[in-house]
């Protein structure tokens, strides 16, 4: 059995590791539209170039699964860490569509190995722990998103982009250094599905019906992380271009977002073990999709704001539920699995929007995210009896 004070210091490490993606991540999107007049990009273009981001996540996330077997979730969480900080710094530094993909590859690498890894251990020790926490660890990327956005609306008018994110870059190394030398302590736990195993007296490979199942709960996790990462890369814009926000109200957009969000998961814990996983996804679903309408359509920069955080509020606890799901029924494959096809809807999702503000508009564009979202309470409204509530 794993000594108390080692779970205690296992989940503080965690979630400071958490914290730091969502505050790197939450960096550089607010800064991506001085990226776009630096590079000279069209939205097509910087499409394209957000698509290095996609490509290097799908890439690193199909391996990373083998990797976290041979060496550990823990060791793959901390080289994926010092990768992240590192990377954030590039995309200041190019002057073409082009580059700004190539640097962006490498970040999408770092960005999508770290997420399987640190969700894979996340998962271990909500199982060992039997309680429905895993929000809370996302509250952690929230709130980290939230200080990253906040901070890059103060400095948005006094620092460049390049002293600003290399900035990001040294205090995420420090972050790195403290967190990473505790996980590193903390000893493995067991596989997310061995207290199933134990219950039934022997270990369970999942069927063709759990597999799909696991495949389920990762297209709640893509329709829903699909409005994340299509806020993070274009809510900013949307407000500067479309409702002439400056950019220091422009960036709030995306703080205000991750604050409901951070808020709906630190009360994620409570919401689940007094509603139970399929009511919360019902809702929650509704919500966003309300919301989005909302932060789309409205003409005015405090209904978009507003709709921004209604927003957050209904996406805040699908992604966790979704990737805890499938977690419980396939153990670390499913971990892997949901996560892989959630962040890919997060990572997937800026370029198609990208595309289709080029053909209609970004208004437009970004009603999809109220369609995934509604889509993500439908799959949820069919899965209700296989979600243990």
């Amino acid at each position: 059995m794993v000594p108390g004070t080692d779970l205690v210091r296992l989940r503080l490490a965690l979630t400071a590791f958490f914290a730091l993606d969502g505050f790197v991540f939450a960096g550089w999107v607010v800064r991506i539209p001085a990226i776009k007049e630096q590079t000279g990009a069209s939205a097509s273009t910087l499409g394209l170039a957000l698509l290095g981001v996609s490509a290097g996540a799908v890439i690193t996330m199909t391996l990373t699964g083998r990797l976290c077997r041979r060496y550990g979730s823990h060791l793959v969480t901390v080289v994926c860490a010092v990768l992240l900080c590192l990377s954030v710094g590039l995309p200041p530094l190019t002057r073409s569509p082009l580059a700004l993909g190539v640097v962006l590859l490498l970040f999408g690498a770092a960005y999508g190995g770290i997420n399987v890894a640190f969700n894979s251990a996340a998962v271990d020790l909500v199982a060992v722990l039997r309680r429905p926490i895993m929000p809370s660890f996302h509250a952690a990327f929230s709130l980290g998103g939230m200080v990253g956005a906040g901070l890059g609306a103060l400095v948005a008018g006094s620092l460049s982009p390049t002293r600003h994110l290399w900035g990001l870059a040294v205090v995420g190394l420090l972050v790195t250094a403290v967190a990473g030398r505790a996980l590193m302590r903390c000893e493995p736990l067991t596989p997310a599905d061995a207290g199933r195993a134990e219950r039934d007296g022997a270990p369970r490979r999942p069927d063709r019906r759990t597999r799909a199942l696991v495949i389920v709960f990762g297209l709640i996790a893509l329709c829903t992380a699909y409005g994340e990462g299509a806020l993070a890369d274009w809510g900013a814009l949307h407000l500067e271009e479309d409702l002439d926000a400056s950019p220091g109200a422009a960036a709030v957009g995306y703080s205000l977002f991750a604050l409901a969000m951070t808020i709906g998961r630190f009360s994620g814990t409570t919401l689940l073990e007094r509603l139970g996983r399929t009511r919360t996804v019902l809702v929650g679903g509704s919500t966003a999709a309300a919301g989005m309408l909302l932060g789309a359509l409205a003409p005015t920069l405090w209904a978009a704001l507003f709709g921004y955080a209604v927003t957050g509020l209904g996406l805040a606890n699908l992604f966790p539920v979704a990737v805890e799901r499938a977690g419980a029924l396939a153990g670390p494959s499913g971990v892997a699995t949901a996560s892989t096809l959630g962040y890919g809807g997060m990572l997937l999702g800026p370029p198609a929007i990208g595309f289709m503000a080029d053909w209609f508009s970004l208004p437009a564009a970004l009603t999809s995210v109220a369609v995934l979202a509604a889509v993500a309470t439908v799959i949820g409204f069919a899965t209700r009896r296989v979600s243990t509530d």
